[in-house]
């Protein structure tokens, strides 16, 4: 919480009860038309009854009466005062005023810390809260010449950019890791490698390690859009807060994202954690965007990256990668039921292993 000094003057000035009427009006009114003024205001107002409650905002205000009567020399009589209590008083006065500054800078930092941390979530999923069953890993880890670390740190979501291991997901996701496994839709795991990454966009590219790894039968049947879509267009998802698939749909309620951010959408689109990566599709089949996190204290708010960001970052691979993207969306002409059996085919779980 940012609280200037017009928010707590204007707050001192509504407990007291002496704003004038037209700037309570004026005040009525912007507390209805910005909601993130009104929570730092009456954050302010509940800190100033609670000082007054406690005597210390009358205390606190007598002795800075106290201190301008002596210097104007109006209030009090001229008097003698000993120059060791003079220097108590003056030390008393400063302590004062420090302790009462250092408890509301302190209440207001750690307010605003709580706060930051509750308007944006990463969806990754932690998985010493919500354990997977490991044993078709340890099969598959058993037949492999590289181990992972013993137990997986968390999980996302991640779908196909071509039929050979060329994959996305968001940078969060595998952030720091020492290894990365995917798991397909017949729950087979494969081990991946990150090979580019835009960490302000949070996006990451990775590629299964195994050259014979194919996501399906045939070319990835949708395609990266590269403009964004209107607000109110209807989409869909498909990612893995759980050990099956999930899907959910929704609409998208802004073209900017995360504090105005232009290279993400606002969406009213229920998501949980382990769905970070996972595509979000229009209702042609076009990946629109990726999930990558949500507004803790509001129901079904989502922020997703444009795939514009996945172009970009495509553009950039280093050389040897090859990344031949579908020429043709095959989901247009299909029933939802239909898409979304296909969209299984070229949609995974990513583990993540720390040591």
């Amino acid at each position: 919480m940012s609280v200037d000094n017009n928010i707590w003057l204007s707050a001192e000035a509504y407990v007291a009860g002496n704003m004038p009427e037209a700037e309570l009006a004026a005040l009525r009114e912007r507390l209805s038309a910005d909601a993130v003024f009104a929570a730092e205001f009456h954050e302010s107002v509940n800190l100033i009854r609670a000082l007054d409650n406690n005597g210390a905002q009358k205390r606190f205000s007598a002795m800075l009466q106290d201190i301008s009567s002596t210097r104007a020399g109006k209030a009090t009589p001229a008097r003698t005062i000993p120059l060791k209590a003079h220097y108590w008083r003056t030390g008393a006065v400063a302590a004062g005023i420090a302790l009462l500054t250092s408890l509301t800078t302190l209440w207001v930092v750690q307010h605003n810390n709580k706060r930051i941390a509750s308007q944006y979530s990463l969806l990754r999923r932690d998985l010493e809260k919500y354990k997977r069953s490991q044993n078709q890993l340890i099969t598959n880890i058993q037949k492999e010449t590289t181990t992972p670390a013993a137990e997986a740190s968390y999980t996302g979501t991640g779908f196909a950019l071509t039929n050979d291991g060329y994959l996305v997901t968001n940078y969060h996701v595998t952030e720091g890791a020492d290894s990365v496994y995917i798991q397909n839709a017949e729950g087979k795991y494969y081990k991946a490698f990150v090979v580019n990454y835009d960490q302000q966009n949070d996006v990451a590219i990775l590629k299964v390690e195994d050259k014979r790894f194919r996501f399906g039968k045939g070319e990835v049947p949708y395609l990266l859009a590269p403009n964004k879509r209107k607000i109110g267009a209807r989409v869909y998802s498909l990612g893995f807060p759980e050990d099956a698939i999930v899907y959910n749909e929704g609409y998208i309620s802004s073209k900017n994202g995360y504090q105005g951010d232009s290279m993400q959408y606002k969406m009213q689109i229920e998501s949980r954690p382990g769905q970070s990566g996972a595509p979000v599709l229009d209702a042609t089949g076009n990946v629109i965007a990726i999930i990558t996190g949500k507004e803790s204290e509001s129901e079904g708010t989502t922020y997703a990256v444009s795939s514009k960001a996945v172009l970009q970052l495509i553009h950039t691979l280093p050389k040897g990668n090859n990344v031949k993207l579908a020429k043709a969306n095959k989901l247009g002409k299909l029933t939802l039921e239909q898409q979304i059996e296909r969209l299984e085919q070229y949609t995974c779980s990513v583990s993540v292993y720390k040591k």
